[in-house]
């Protein structure tokens, strides 16, 4: 069946699972052309051996292969704790699809999608994934644990998730993200899907939140995620029209033209900032654009999972 018939025509998802299955087999598929070869679809048994450490547990049959040393590592040392945190504000619902595809999918769908993907990666790696989901409210939490019932159940959240409609108010990311730090209690990566839209008063409290995250030595990994052709280039064609923030109701009358080279300048300046900001504070910074594949998110969790064990 092909992928696209996997997307249902009330923009949620009929089987998210089986279209996370199929796109996290088209990435491993293509880890053996890539800088990846030599990991297979287990690829986390292995890790890259280290100038000094003990050549007790190097895969001498895999270094005939790939000329190429790696130690094997046992299941207790590969299992991890990770927690996924999502951001289902309403701006996270923008822009409107009729149908959520992988072509069309806005940022609620992509990143559900994207946490799916990484939830099958966890089961192949038998880790212990939780999940925690927020907009006005701190919608849901569940801790991690790594039972097929409890992957079921956070795939059920995350297809539920697609679908709401949440209140057109302001989100206090912030205040949530100090919420969910307190419910971790286990060294985890922690995996964020925003598009870090909050208020210019908020900004430093919302990297206060980011860094409580990183208490009792955990790896955060932001995605921000965003619409780059609306959100980021502003293409909209040149007519007059109201422009309405989707969690406040304020609004403006105007030609697009009339203020895009300035937008341009800001929405730069801004990204340019968060990424500093991250660097200062440890925490990795990975661009999530909805109109891009998912490699970018699956890459960035195999090279983080080789640096946390």
């Amino acid at each position: 069946m092909n992928l696209q018939d996997q997307v249902n025509k009330t923009s949620g998802f009929t089987n998210l699972e089986l279209l996370a299955k199929q796109v996290v087999e088209g990435f491993i598929s293509g880890m053996h052309k890539s800088p990846f070869h030599g990991f297979s679809a287990e690829f986390a048994e292995h890790k890259v051996y280290n100038n000094g450490e003990s050549t007790k547990h190097i895969d001498w049959k895999l270094f005939a292969k790939t000329d190429k040393l790696y130690t094997k590592r046992y299941e207790e040392e590969t299992n991890l704790r990770c927690h996924i945190i999502l951001d289902n504000s309403a701006s996270m619902h923008y822009p409107k699809v009729k149908t959520q595809t992988l072509d069309s999918l806005n940022k609620i769908g992509f990143s559900v999608l994207a946490s799916a993907c990484l939830m099958t990666i966890f089961k192949k790696q038998r880790d212990a994934v939780g999940l925690s989901i927020y907009s006005n409210t701190y919608e849901y939490y569940a801790p991690e644990k790594g039972s097929d019932r409890h992957q079921a159940m956070l795939l059920d959240q995350l297809e539920k998730t697609v679908i709401t409609n949440p209140q057109e108010e302001d989100t206090e990311t912030y205040k949530y993200l100090h919420q969910i730090a307190e419910n971790i209690h286990r060294r985890s990566m922690i995996f964020l899907f925003t598009d870090m839209f909050q208020s210019n008063e908020d900004e430093e409290k919302l990297f206060d939140a980011l860094r409580h995250l990183k208490h009792n030595k955990h790896e955060v990994i932001l995605f921000h995620t965003y619409d780059s052709e609306k959100e980021f280039n502003f293409n909209f064609d040149n007519r007059p029209k109201r422009y309405v923030d989707v969690e406040t109701g304020e609004h403006i009358n105007l030609y697009a033209d009339s203020i895009k080279d300035n937008y341009n300048e800001a929405i730069s300046k801004y990204f340019k900032n968060l990424r500093l900001k991250c660097i200062q504070y440890q925490i990795k910074y990975v661009t999530a654009d909805t109109t891009k594949d998912f490699n970018r998110i699956l890459t960035t969790y195999l090279v983080e999972r080789q640096k946390f064990i």
